[in-house]
């Protein structure tokens, strides 16, 4: 387990004293003692809600802000795959920021799935009609979306009715800022999970993945 109060408070000051290679080195000790989404849950998170309450009291530069979440971004899309992922047993997985800039929470479950050996399509950035497209071109059977804004957020319920549309049954699993401070939204405009980390996404998709299992199942009995 990560310390709170030591490991995460020495993060903090690596991440606003921009000092990458001293965040890395604490990043990489957390995470030879758990796994990926361990790390991000109790290291990476709770860094960045101290360094962005820094920010809101004016003891954190905005410059400190936008740093300290860069080098985040850098040590998660360095995180490797495992070596020998069996990626066939996993659902058609994708994932995308929906009309956003922000890209940090798709980094940082990005690369929690690819520790825990899932292959998956990265859209990046892309709007609704984009996102439905490629949905259907490559037949995902579940899709993570990342929002920031609550703007953004909404346009989950048009991917939902471009999908009905289509006759596509993917899973929708969702996260981000909207999603935490109003749990009921996820509902609201049609999805089927909501992660509020990496953790609780990663945990949303075994739950998709036996609903879909059940479902076919009772297919096969009728």
């Amino acid at each position: 387990m990560i310390s709170k109060n030591k490991e995460v408070l020495a993060f903090v000051d690596r991440l606003v004293g921009i000092d990458r290679l001293g965040a890395e080195k604490i990043f990489n000790a957390a995470r030879e003692q758990s796994s990926v989404p361990q790390t991000v849950d109790q290291l990476i998170l709770p860094a960045l809600e101290v360094i962005g309450q820094g920010w809101e009291e004016g003891t954190v530069a905005l410059a400190q802000v936008y740093m300290s979440s860069r080098i985040c971004e850098e040590l998660m899309t360095h995180i490797p795959s495992p070596a020998n992922p069996k990626h066939a047993e996993h659902p058609r997985m994708a994932i995308a920021v929906l009309d956003d800039y922000h890209l940090l929470g798709k980094i940082i479950v990005s690369a929690c799935l690819r520790a825990s050996g899932y292959a998956f399509h990265d859209y990046g950035r892309v709007t609704a009609q984009e996102l439905a497209a490629n949905i259907q071109k490559d037949s995902i059977e579940i899709i993570l979306v990342s929002a920031l804004m609550l703007r953004s957020a909404l346009q989950i319920k048009k991917v939902k009715h471009l999908l009905e549309e289509a006759g596509s049954s993917t899973r929708i699993i969702v996260g981000g800022a909207p999603f935490r401070f109003d749990p009921l939204l996820w509902k609201e405009i049609g999805a089927d999970a909501m992660g509020a980390n990496a953790s609780e996404a990663i945990a949303a998709i075994f739950s998709c993945v036996e609903m879909k299992e059940r479902t076919r199942a009772l297919e096969k009995e009728n």
